[in-house]
């Protein structure tokens, strides 16, 4: 399933001589849990499109065309307000350059924290908003699907009810569990301390030290010794250097009673907040927390639990109904505005008329209890708008601009016949109205496509799992708005990362300078912070730039291992083909603002086909090649004026005329490979990549075999 998915994406930046044509019709998918790898050379679009994806372009960035569509938002086309609940805690980047990421006056730790608490805000807002929205929602369906309305509303209300005990008890365990771990820093910084001789320091960690204890009282937590800690803190407060050996005794077997609450049982409160909602005895003090947790979670399936997930089946199903009824009806509505569109001169007021009956309809036929959207349908809406806007846009300013620069044009051959000197005139920065009206015809025809095959589509819905999912959609989104992050978790949390990226001494660190650290420990704090709140998608936007070769093979093997333990989806991009040889699962390979081959990284390194990739490959060092490598000649291309060809024909020894004249189409070599590159026209003549990519290959297939009969 793709995670994100960006399509025929153009964006240009306005400056004095002209419209900079950046990125030029892109698309591409990224899967989940996938390694997409960007590469090209300065300038050819790479970073525009990860800031696009972030919505942090410049502020002279027009976006001409195109969508970026992650869970069922056209992230070019919302609002900043929403992208707080996107940026940071869903999507995430690393930068090129950590020094200038991080704020040099600002402590590593509050950095990190500040990052996480902010994320914290936005997660719980949006998981309460979305719970509400859905059990509203199920109500509703529930009582369509012709189930009880008094059964309906007592279910649903005892539901919302437990859950608010559960998130109840569940952020008071969080909170005394924060104090437990916040204590327990406590320790470990008067451990550090102690061990470098700041007796002053031991003693004024009391007072923070028996606040968190005080907090950190709760029955479902076996960790108290108020004895113990007592003795701690007498002499915590009158420390002397003599004392060390025994107040080393005292700290240590006191942190093995607070270190055993991390790996202790957790209370499944989901449950327990059911049976404490019906009236159940529930006291951990006497009862192991298993067996709690059994008992409760037995009463919640046989009392509750099995009949309400049978009623959220009927409730899915007859959403799924209403859903493909209306769909039958916006498909009907989709084609019957289709021709206001498809006009030779299409008339504003009519296209936005049909756009927004065609949008009522669309947005109707949305089943909102589909966990997994219907991206297509979510962005119509926007994508319709846009598209009406953008050509009629061009309509008013076409004329406007060619009298402008032929005035323009009329003044600058004036001077130049008086021998003067002449400010060079700026190109015409018109819209293409053959590509706005197509555009905003193919909005309608594909939305039309997509409900043609998903009405035909007669797969039968499995409403089991689908009501089980759901279930557990509820329940996250309940924990996601139970836990509040405070400072001292915040910090223990924020010394855990620093731990996980490879820093050594992350107690020590955590109050250091960025300045304090080296590039590559730099780079370590800034994928630190952009993990901090555990995002879907992560984007590395070169981050092994500014690193030396043994640095980079770090951090490349940092991002790897992380990708794995979280399941991120990942964004990498580099100029460098070899950076990614060993991390990447596909590759798009970008030049002058296009992507001129996409495939999976055996294709790209094995199979290349572009000469652009040649070039790139040609280029890359590695310990083994003994022959010269090949500089890629010639510079890009002024992308104001962009060449009406390929736009690498200048600087590809292997162009052709037609290079010069019209842009390759893409060429599908297999399912997943492809290149837009004339050579690869059945009329072009055979031409072999250079000698030093077959070589590098034919090493390539031979370690690769090396190490699969190893």
């Amino acid at each position: 399933m793709a995670k994100l998915e960006a399509r025929n994406l153009r964006i240009s930046f306005r400056t004095n001589a002209g419209a900079v044509r950046a990125v030029r019709d892109i698309s591409f998918n990224l899967e989940e849990g996938e390694t997409l790898s960007i590469v090209g050379e300065s300038g050819s679009g790479k970073s525009v499109t990860a800031r696009a994806i972030m919505g942090i372009l410049a502020g002279n960035a027009m976006v001409e065309n195109g969508e970026i569509i992650y869970d069922g938002k056209d992230l070019l086309k919302i609002s900043e307000e929403d992208f707080h609940t996107l940026r940071g805690h869903r999507l995430a980047m690393v930068f090129q350059d950590p020094l200038s990421a991080l704020n040099p006056i600002m402590r590593i730790g509050k950095q990190l924290t500040e990052a996480m608490i902010l994320n914290n805000r936005e997660r719980r807002a949006d998981g309460r908003a979305r719970f509400n929205q859905t059990l509203k929602l199920l109500n509703k369906r529930m009582k369509e699907a012709g189930i009880d309305p008094v059964r309906v509303d007592a279910n649903t209300k005892g539901f919302d009810d437990f859950v608010k005990i559960s998130v109840k008890l569940e952020n008071e365990y969080e909170t005394a569990k924060e104090a437990v771990i916040e204590t327990q820093d406590f320790i470990d910084d008067m451990l550090l301390n102690m061990a470098t001789g700041e007796e002053k320091s031991v003693r004024d960690a009391v007072s923070g030290m028996r606040k968190a204890y005080k907090t950190s009282a709760n029955v479902y937590l076996a960790h108290r010794d108020d004895a113990l800690f007592e003795k701690i803190c007498v002499m915590a407060k009158s420390y002397e250097d003599k004392d060390k050996e025994q107040f080393t005794q005292l700290l240590n077997a006191f942190s093995e009673k607070l270190k055993a609450v991390e790996n202790a049982v957790q209370p499944d409160f989901f449950s327990i907040g059911y049976a404490v909602h019906s009236g159940a005895a529930v006291d951990p003090t006497t009862e192991p927390i298993e067996s709690i947790n059994k008992r409760c979670n037995d009463k919640l399936n046989n009392e509750f639990l099995g009949s309400f997930i049978e009623d959220i089946k009927l409730a899915l199903k007859k959403s799924a109904e209403i859903a493909s009824t209306n769909t039958q009806s916006a498909l009907s509505t989709l084609k019957s505005v289709y021709p206001t569109f498809d006009k030779a001169l299409p008339v504003k007021s009519e296209c936005k008329a049909a756009a927004k009956t065609a949008t009522e309809a669309v947005e109707n036929a949305i089943d909102r209890l589909e966990l997994e959207k219907d991206n297509v349908a979510y962005i119509f809406g926007t994508s319709i708008r846009t598209a009406i806007n953008r050509y009629f846009e061009g309509i008013e300013r076409n004329p406007k601009e060619e009298k402008r620069f032929a005035r323009e044009t009329v003044k600058h051959e004036k001077l130049v016949s008086k021998g003067r000197v002449a400010p060079a005139v700026v190109p015409m920065n018109k819209i293409d109205i053959e590509t706005a009206h197509e555009n905003m015809k193919g909005v309608v025809s594909e939305l039309i496509g997509h409900y043609e095959q998903k009405l035909g589509d007669k797969t039968a819905a499995d409403y089991d799992v689908h009501a089980k999912k759901m279930v557990e959609y509820l329940r996250d989104r309940a924990s996601e708005y139970a836990y509040n992050l405070s400072k001292g978790m915040a910090k223990h949390r924020a010394i855990e990362l620093m731990d996980e990226v490879g820093i050594p001494e992350p107690r020590k660190r955590y109050r250091q300078y960025p300045f304090e650290f080296s590039g590559g420990m730099r780079q370590r704090i800034v994928i630190a912070i952009a993990l901090s709140a555990n995002p879907d998608i992560l984007i590395c936007d070169e981050p092994t730039t500014a690193l030396d070769v043994t640095i980079q093979a770090q951090i490349l093997e940092l991002i790897n291992k992380l990708k794995e333990k979280r399941n991120l989806s990942v964004i990498f991009i580099t100029h460098d083909l070899g950076v990614v040889a060993n991390m990447a699962d596909k590759i798009a390979v970008m030049y002058a603002g296009k992507i001129v081959e996409y495939g999976t990284a055996d294709e790209v390194f094995y199979e290349p086909a572009h000469p652009y990739t040649w070039a790139l490959l040609s280029s890359m060092p590695d310990l083994e090649t003994k022959e010269k490598l090949e500089a890629i000649p010639g510079t890009p291309p002024n992308m104001i004026l962009p060449p009406a060809g390929d736009a690498f024909a200048a600087r590809n020894r292997y162009a052709m005329e037609i290079d010069f004249e019209q842009q390759p189409p893409v060429f599908e070599i297999s399912p997943t490979h492809w290149a837009a590159t004339w050579l690869l026209h059945p009329d072009a003549p055979k031409v072999e990549p250079p000698a030093i990519v077959l070589e590098r290959i034919r090493r390539m297939k031979d370690k690769q075999y090396e190490g699969e009969n190893a």
